[in-house]
């Protein structure tokens, strides 16, 4: 796309956008504001608005000194960092803003014409429509333009920007009889009609955007990534300057009165006005209509090349390019009819307040995206002009403030429209992602950021007993769709905790065991997130289960906080599983591991059932972690119908005091269980613990139970048998008594 020679050097870029800046609103409004707002209303204007415009040419300059601007320009940038959805919703409203800016620029123009019609209207008492002049010029405009294509815009360009400097050089030295006599201190010009800041400001603004209308050369520059910086902050800087001179020369060479009523006031400033002024308003105009010209149809086209309209033929036919010149000549064509239309209305002031929004959308998307790259900072983000991230912050934040200060019906209307086209987008771009590696960038290092700051907290933390959490890993051969170790460790991290379950693969890492975990990862997560999924899953390749798990306890926690549980899984009570649990129970107890394991029958768990927990007054360590534990699981949503129900054991005649303290634990707590659900037994020497459990749980839908360390170095696996009856129970042992308060 572009010129075939790629023959267009810095000039142009400047050029384009010091003829945007300088436009219809400096010639038409800028009296206005400085006789509302006086000229010190009018710097605060100016130096506010360029808080938004100076960062975003900043934040252009360098996101183009990164990587090679192709066709589009800004469009380009943004859908390169947001991804191409967001990236062309946000296009299509730059077209449209640019497509329409032309209708707006060429009303402007008519305009300069000010003294023909107040002639004809006081000669022959004929009230012309301004569209005799604008649709006259807007045909001339589109036959240049679509005959000649760009080479010819940047030549007039070169004749307009002349005309244009030299009706502000004639305004600067020229003078009046006000001025003569006019004592009027700046530095003591008082600051008029507060209350009318931002109603100027909205007037104004548009003045100072432009900035970035080089950038759309972009694909027909020899170097971009040198012409649009210099060519793009030139221009900013340059527009600042000559504004406010402007501002000082209004101020001591009119009254009042004028500067609020006389529209072309400029004119019986400068020497020669009445002819310099109306030129220089044309010259002004036309060029921001030709610059406008020159940028829409390449935003258009760039727009088609990423295939962003509902069908191929479409996108086929508006990326086509001229074959003599390679001018985007079918994207010209669109833009030329919309300008057309908003031409033949010949009021765009309603439609002018949502090109601004949209150009704020733009600059403040553009400040954003150069903000995330310094945050994210990506090792391929290495541009030779470099912002600061704390301007390009300042700038996304003054766009949206401002663009609410403007108009704040507007400013929704403009975020709706874009969110329908969005959808719209969406709907036949399913497979394009939302957001590209940018993002992704800035919470990798937020991530990184926050993980450190939990690490040199650690200490303090620790000493803060009463705020345990769990969390939990997990190591396990299992697959499959139904994953017990996954949905516990799912709703322990659901709303309190945190969970890591690692798929473990015997073997030693080598090539063959890295493809095969990296296959198995994909697997398991494409698996797991087709549910709402709260669980880090990862492999751990390892040629024992011991050594697996050794790896495993000493990895990080993934929320900053080191691993404090481990989760076992044991299947149908198999002896081979069981035996691995008992053998690694030792080395998991040296690490100030609490320890679950989790005993299932692989059937589905019925979550209407109660969760039932069993404590032995013989074993108060583990008390308080299996409350903690129940509560825990029932706040995850596939237990809101479910209910905690807990059964102490007890020596017999303790049952009242037993159960007394069980309830001012729980009341204490502020534990969603009610007393009618505690529930005391006393244990005859003749029944064992286990008979009882089963005789009392066999329709729960999750029993949780204690053991303690000690008996598996007696017992064995039978620690964990004999509940036959039960499908689902957890065994837990906590490493230390955890508070409830």
């Amino acid at each position: 796309m572009g010129m075939s020679a790629n023959k267009f050097g810095t000039a142009p870029v400047f050029f384009t956008a010091i003829s945007t800046i300088l436009g219809a609103i400096l010639f038409l409004r800028f009296g206005f504001a400085v006789g509302t707002v006086g000229f010190w209303g009018v710097i605060l204007i100016i130096l506010l608005g360029h808080l938004v415009t100076i960062p975003t040419a900043l934040a252009i300059s360098e996101l183009a000194t990164n990587k090679r601007v192709e066709g589009g320009g800004e469009y380009f940038i943004i859908s390169r960092s947001f991804g191409l959805n967001i990236g062309a919703t946000i296009g299509v409203a730059l077209f449209l803003s640019q497509a329409i800016s032309v209708a707006f620029y060429v009303i402007a123009f008519t305009e300069s014409f000010e003294p023909l019609f107040t002639l004809i209207r006081e000669k022959y008492d004929i009230d012309l429509p301004r569209q005799v002049i604008s649709i006259p010029s807007m045909a001339l405009l589109s036959l240049l333009i679509l005959r000649k294509g760009a080479n010819v815009g940047v030549k007039a360009l070169y004749v307009v920007v002349v005309i244009l400097f030299v009706s502000l050089a004639l305004f600067m030295f020229g003078t009046t009889d006000y001025a003569e006599y006019n004592t009027t201190n700046i530095f003591v010009d008082q600051f008029r009609n507060g209350k009318q800041f931002f109603y100027v400001f909205a007037i104004i603004f548009p003045a100072f955007t432009g900035m970035t209308a080089g950038v759309g050369l972009s694909g027909d520059l020899k170097n971009p990534s040198k012409s649009i910086p210099i060519g793009t902050v030139a221009a900013t800087v340059s527009g600042l300057i000559i504004y406010c001179f402007i501002a000082y020369k209004l101020t001591t060479s009119a009254d009042i009165d004028s500067l609020l009523n006389r529209q072309l006031v400029m004119g019986d400033i400068a020497i020669g006005g009445w002819v310099i002024i109306p030129i220089g308003l044309a010259a002004s105009t036309i060029s921001s209509a030709i610059g406008s010209f020159m940028v829409a149809p390449r935003t258009l086209q760039a727009l088609a090349m990423d295939m962003a309209f509902p069908t191929a033929k479409i996108n086929k036919w508006i990326k086509r390019s001229r074959q003599k010149d390679n001018e985007p000549y079918n994207a010209s064509v669109i833009t030329c009819i919309i300008a057309f239309v908003f031409v033949a209305m010949g009021n765009v002031n309603s439609v002018a307040l949502v090109i601004s929004m949209f150009f704020m959308v733009t600059y403040g998307s553009l400040c954003l995206i150069s903000f995330l790259n310094h945050f994210g900072s990506s090792p391929s983000y290495r541009p030779s002009f470099k912002s600061r991230w704390y301007i390009s912050l300042v700038g996304f934040i003054v766009s949206l403030w401002v663009m609410f200060k403007i108009d704040t019906l507007y400013a929704l209307m403009a975020f709706v429209v874009m969110v329908i086209i969005y959808f719209y987008l969406k709907s036949y771009h399913r497979s394009r992602k939302g957001f590209e590696s940018i993002f992704l960038n800035a919470i990798f290092q937020l991530s990184r950021d926050i993980q450190v700051y939990l690490q040199g907290n650690k200490s303090n933390s620790k000493s803060i007993g009463k705020e345990w959490r769990p969390s939990a890993v997990c190591v396990s051969e299992s697959k499959g769709d139904v994953n017990h170790a996954v949905n516990m460790l799912n709703w322990i991290s659901f709303k309190y905790g945190f969970g890591t379950y690692l798929h473990y693969i015997n073997g030693y890492y080598s090539k063959s065991t890295t493809d095969e975990a990296s296959k198995e990862l994909n697997e398991l997560i494409t698996s797991f997130n087709k549910v709402d999924n709260h669980v880090y899953i990862d492999t751990i390749i390892s040629p024992s289960y011991t050594a697996a798990i050794s790896q495993a306890l000493q990895i990080p926690g993934i929320a900053g906080m080191p691993n404090n549980m481990m989760l076992f899984e044991l299947v149908n009570n198999d002896s081979k599983m069981g035996r691995r649990i008992v053998e690694n129970i030792p080395l998991v107890n040296a690490g100030d591991f609490d320890i679950c394991v989790l005993s299932t029958d692989g059937s589905e768990i019925d979550y209407k059932k109660e969760i039932h927990v069993w404590i032995k007054s013989y074993d108060t360590d583990n008390a308080n972690l299996l409350i903690l534990l129940s509560f825990i699981i029932l706040g995850h949503p596939d237990w809101r119908h479910s209910a905690i129900r807990i059964f102490e054991i007890c020596k017999e005649g303790e049952s009242v005091q037993t159960k007394q303290s069980l309830e001012n634990l729980v009341t204490n707590g502020r534990l969603p269980i009610t007393t009618s659900n505690i529930e005391i037994i006393e244990q005859n020497e003749d029944i064992s613990s286990r008979s009882i459990i089963n005789n009392r749980s066999s329709e729960a839908g999750m029993v949780l139970v204690g053991f303690r360390t000690e008996t598996v170095k007696h017992s064995g696996t039978d620690v964990f048998t004999g509940y036959e009856l039960l499908g689902n129970i957890m065994f837990v042992n906590s490493h230390s008594q955890k508070v409830i308060e």
